[in-house]
């Protein structure tokens, strides 16, 4: 396959975060190849894979969305999204396509849409375990059978050959579900002949927009990759890209500087050099990529452990400020005694001390940098009802226990009526693996419809 300098356009590093709108034009005017950007990670928790939904309103989503499709239709080119809706689950990507259709409509535009889903059957995750073909990574819990089973949703990371697929239906813009952030960059130019270690290094590079620049928050980059190489050029023109603010982006969410596992392989860049070609653009050579097999992505679910309530209380009496972690530990042997007694010792208790200046705000008056303390009562259990119950058995405590038997009662600040507050159900990631692919498609799911 002959090469042919392809250019990626990465308006920010996730859907969602802001970016310079002049920037963007002068991107669309550099003449892209393929505007791609990211919909999210396990950044935000475990909930929204647990539950499958995003992390971002439906109206702010909706509407950077619309102006990334606005810009999609001037270039002319692919619009790729890669994880969609936080999560990437198939209920996220079903919420972005839904969202998409909404806007084909109200735009009048008849579009072809592909979505890459990722999310995977629980029996088939059993079956892969039993036969050997689930490996732990470093730190990995120990998983069995009733692990897949309690799990919510399971999803696979997309690599290149998936995202690639999704390209090759020529959609003009194309939802995929939980994907390697470098993959959605890398795919393309890879696919057309460019350098694979210069491939995935930039897509590396670029996976959070602007961040590997001066001036982060621009967010619009313009990535060119060839036969040996890549440039990176910021297009706010108050943004520069430095050897410097290039090379230490691969110590981004990455335990080593030199090497990258992705699906498939892995990035050494050991050897790379980096090369300022002006203040603000810098190229990038030297980045090798080697192969691995067998070929395995990684595995990512979440599973429910329990229900969650949470109360705070305003502590500012400077006698119980100054002596709060005895009056915490006072607070945890009240409530150890109380739930014993009303058969409560499956919930568990965890309290955090928070907050400066939360009560009063701007309004606060007094001296010093510490006038108050927070104190968060966090209730976990297996049902929300026994989580409640147990935050409602320590509310008298929170409000008036005193440090010793002898003292005045105190009389603390709820900032809530009621104080006790349903967070709902806690989830929790629970695998952290690869899973083994003949076929590195046979665990996605590839669909095209026209708008």
């Amino acid at each position: 396959m002959s090469t042919i300098e392809t250019k990626v356009l990465v308006p920010a590093g996730a859907l969602g975060i802001p970016y310079d709108r002049t920037a963007l034009v002068k991107g669309l005017e550099a003449g892209p190849d393929l505007i791609a950007i990211d919909g999210g990670s396990t950044d935000s928790g475990p909930y929204y894979l647990g539950t499958g939904t995003s992390k971002y309103s439906r109206s702010a989503t909706k509407a950077d969305w619309a102006e990334l499709m606005a810009a999609r239709a001037t270039a002319g080119v692919p619009l790729l999204i890669g994880t969609a809706g936080t999560c990437g689950s198939d209920s996220a990507v079903d919420w972005m396509l839904d969202i998409t259709l909404e806007i084909t409509r109200e735009r009048g535009e008849h579009l072809k849409i592909t979505t890459l889903k990722s999310e995977q059957d629980r029996s088939r995750v059993t079956t892969a375990l039993d036969a050997g073909k689930i490996t732990a990574l470093h730190a990995a819990p120990a998983i069995s059978g009733s692990t897949i089973e309690d799990c919510t949703n399971i999803v696979a990371l997309a690599g290149i050959e998936q995202i690639q697929a999704a390209l090759n239906t020529g959609a003009d813009i194309i939802i995929a579900g939980r994907a390697t952030d470098t993959a959605v960059i890398a795919a393309l130019p890879i696919a057309r002949g460019c350098n694979r270690g210069a491939a995935w290094h930039g897509a590396k590079v670029a996976e959070c927009g602007a961040l590997a620049t001066t001036n982060p928050n621009s967010g619009v980059i313009l990535m060119k990759f060839d036969k040996t190489g890549f440039v990176i050029e910021p297009m706010a023109e108050y943004a520069a890209a430095t050897p410097y603010t290039v090379s230490a982006h691969m110590l981004y969410e990455n335990a080593d500087p030199f090497i990258l596992y992705e699906p498939g392989g892995y990035l050494d860049v050991s050897e790379a050099h980096y090369t300022a070609l002006d203040r603000r653009i810098v190229r990038v050579e030297g980045s090798r990529w080697f192969d691995t097999w067998p070929y395995a992505v990684k595995l990512e679910a979440a599973r429910r452990v329990g229900y969650q309530t949470v109360s705070i209380v305003m502590v500012r009496d400077g006698h119980y400020r100054a002596h709060i972690a005895d009056w915490v530990a006072a607070l945890e042997a009240s409530f150890m005694r109380k739930a014993a007694a009303r058969q409560l010792d499956d919930v568990q208790l965890e309290i955090r001390i928070i907050g400066h200046n939360a009560t009063l705000a701007e309004l606060e008056n007094a001296s010093g940098s510490s006038c108050e303390a927070g104190v968060m009562a966090i209730f976990t259990s297996p049902s929300q009802s026994r989580s409640t119950e147990a935050a409602k058995l320590l509310n008298p405590d929170l409000l008036h226990l005193p440090l010793t038997p002898h003292e005045p009662m105190p009389t603390f600040a709820f900032p809530f009526s009621p104080p006790e507050m349903e967070r709902g159900a806690l989830y929790e990631f629970c695998l952290h693996h690869t899973l083994t692919l003949d076929d590195p498609m046979s665990a996605f799911c590839l669909n095209t419809i026209e708008s």
